[in-house]
């Protein structure tokens, strides 16, 4: 069963172009690895220091968290938020254009 994780946190602003480069550095594995079933997206909010992940793939898949890249962004994520992130589970109520999710 696909499970859908948003997470949502935001960095210490000198901070948040180093966290940026390091969730970029994740997509650019990615892209080359192509993980079947994952669906993950992350953007940049409001004054840049805000940052929201959006995660789709299948309830206990390690595709993600496998990556040396992520296991790099996840290393100093906690020095770099100013507070803990969030998690939540979401339902995804529809989509255009974000793939099969």
């Amino acid at each position: 069963m696909r499970q859908t994780t948003v997470i949502r946190y935001t960095t210490r602003p000198e901070v948040a172009d180093e966290n940026a480069k390091l969730v970029e550095d994740v997509f650019a594995e990615l892209a080359q690895t192509r993980p079947a079933g994952l669906h993950y997206a992350t953007f940049r909010l409001g004054d840049g220091t805000e940052f929201m992940h959006v995660l789709v793939a299948e309830e206990g898949s390690t595709a993600l968290t496998d990556t040396a890249a992520f296991q790099r962004f996840q290393e100093g994520i906690r020095s770099r938020c100013a507070a803990p992130p969030q998690f939540e589970q979401a339902t995804v109520v529809g989509s255009y254009g974000f793939g099969d999710i």
